[in-house]
């Protein structure tokens, strides 16, 4: 074998080969933009965020006013501490301890290098430049050996609630599925359910409007073994062995449905709960009924387009003739034995675990009763640790986990806030004021929001879009609003949104266990997604309905 000649298993492929999880090409161009990121100086509007007394959109630490002071105040508390006493009393800072405290320009640099460590994970997951597993230990390893935060606080940025949720869902529909208890939930889900067509057409608006008052992570995760089921079963009846128009159409057409029921109630997410808070904060306050008036309407019919949109794109493509999910939950269901047994109380189970979502979700958050319906699960002998190991994709739960940590120390270091600026810079003039402001943020806000969390998204640009609506003559529950109802059209990439990550994580052949969607499936068939939102929320809504809502004066 040549020296230039690494094996792969039972072949050798020259080192330049690309395969699915390893593309050194690839690799050496995402490593040659970072160390570019990592070497320019950090730009003069950067530094002087850093510097800038209490900025808009970034929370002070306690007895601090600047981001480098907060930045200090988390890593060097002793220092810091001694630093504006000396200044109180009029005092040099002993030159100890100014050597030990972060400059802004060394402040400037980690949000730089955030910034680059956020490019990089999205490009690598995106071309699968590294196993999606590789390149979440990846963002981690960046974090700790560029100090972004104290080692306790990369670990806690790892393990937030959202992830917590998205490792339980994931154990849960094992055990759903283990236990035949899916099948019974889509004969109830999906019984007048007939075709292709009225999956887009009827399931997908109802799965929207649903969405705007429940978890959409959670209806997510429940329906997709049913849908799984469905496909299964579709590409027997037919003698396919797979259909990835099929998986596609049922998966990320789900997807997209759940994302868009977001602007439909203050309670369909965190995001929604960020923007009601910053109103308050603005004497500007609006009510549930108020919100619901301004976002429902756009709901039902944004999920329609998805569906037409999905249908026309996929339906061509189908390898099997037609699904009918009525049918297909009818027969499975019928070769079930009787209701009773680990069903019946995986069922007792489930039931327990929503009541907790919607009645007890302001204590416990998502993660906490999923969690404790996996303990449940392991106590009542329904799932083996075995079970867990198989069947759930921890690749998943660590891609949403580096996410979530990257959304921390964006936000920590301030380079979120940093890019939000930047974006609002960039925005023409007839986008950043005037009846043009609503569109300008709806734009700048959707894109954010695929990169980073929603509500990371929602509250890096809220007290920076917020101000700009009275200047310009604009009703601030419109700005505000369409903030919050664009953090949800997070189509794009897997990590938008653990609605997609669930899809991912959750979508595999049932026989095989082989994963039905890559990652490029999202941009293919999410950027499209992305622009029919925009374009329904701005034609519909902005230049709709809006029109004829009374806005009261605030």
């Amino acid at each position: 074998m040549h020296a230039a000649d690494i094996g792969f298993g039972a072949e050798a492929l020259p080192w330049w080969k690309n395969k699915p999880g390893y593309k050194p090409v690839l690799l050496l161009c995402g490593i040659a933009v970072f160390l570019f990121i990592l070497l320019a100086p950090p730009p003069s509007s950067l530094l002087d965020l850093v510097q800038q007394d209490h900025p808009a959109g970034y929370k002070i630490g306690k007895g601090a006013r600047t981001i480098t002071d907060t930045v200090n105040r988390t890593m060097h508390p002793e220092a810091l501490q001694i630093a504006q006493e000396a200044r109180a009393q009029g005092k040099p800072v002993p030159a100890e301890i100014q050597e030990e405290l972060l400059s802004p320009q060394e402040v400037a640099r980690m949000a730089m290098v955030m910034i680059g460590i956020l490019m990089l994970a999205a490009f690598f997951w995106g071309t699968e430049t590294l196993p999606l597993g590789a390149t979440d230990l990846m963002v981690a390893a960046l974090m700790y050996l560029f100090f972004i935060l104290p080692p306790d606080m990369i670990a806690k940025a790892f393990v937030k609630d959202s992830v917590i949720f998205i490792f339980g869902i994931l154990t849960v529909a094992v055990g759903v599925s283990k236990t035949g208890l899916d099948k019974r939930i889509g004969l109830l889900l999906l019984s007048r359910i007939r075709s292709a067509k009225s999956f887009c057409f009827i399931f997908f608006p109802s799965l929207a409007i649903c969405a705007g008052f429940l978890s959409e992570h959670a209806l997510v995760a429940l329906l997709i073994p049913v849908v799984m089921g469905v496909y299964k079963a579709s590409c027997k009846a037919y003698g396919v062995e797979k259909d990835h128009a099929l998986a596609v159409l049922l998966l990320l057409g789900m997807c997209f449905a759940a994302n868009v029921g977001g602007p439909g109630s203050p309670a369909a997410g965190g995001r929604n709960a960020v923007m009601v808070g910053y109103l308050n904060e603005m004497n500007a306050s609006i009510s549930f009924t108020q919100w619901m008036i301004a976002g429902l309407p756009f709901v039902p019919v944004m999920a329609l387009v998805i569906g037409i949109y999905m249908y026309l794109r996929c339906k061509p493509k189908f390898k099997v003739g037609d699904v009918n999910p009525a049918k297909v939950v009818r027969e499975e269901v019928a070769r079930l034995p009787k209701f009773g047994g680990q069903e019946a109380l995986m069922a007792v189970i489930l039931l327990l675990m929503v009541f907790s979502w919607i009645f007890l979700g302001k204590y416990f958050n998502l993660g906490g009763p999923t969690i404790m319906a996996v303990v449940a699960m392991f106590a009542f002998r329904i799932l083996s640790w075995e079970d867990v190991q198989r069947d759930v994709a921890f690749d998943v739960v660590g891609l949403y986990a580096a996410a979530t940590a990257m959304g921390a120390g964006l936000k920590f270091t301030g380079g979120a806030l940093w890019l939000a600026g930047f974006f609002v810079n960039l925005m023409p003039d007839f986008l950043a004021q005037g009846a043009g402001l609503p569109l300008g943020v709806a734009l700048l806000t959707g894109t954010l929001t695929n990169f980073m969390s929603d509500g990371a998204t929602v509250s890096a640009l809220g007290p920076i879009v917020l101000p700009m609506a009275p200047l310009t003559g604009v009703h601030i529950w419109k700005v505000g609003l369409a903030c919050a109802f664009s953090s949800s059209f997070a189509h794009c990439l897997v990590v938008g949104t653990p609605n997609n990550a669930i899809a991912f994580g959750m979508g595999r052949d049932p026989d095989t266990g082989e994963r039905l969607l890559d990652v490029m499936d999202f941009v293919k068939y999410g950027v499209p997604a992305w622009i029919l939102s925009m374009l329904v929320l701005g034609l519909w809504t902005f230049l709709g309905y809006w029109l004829l809502i009374p806005w009261p004066a605030v």
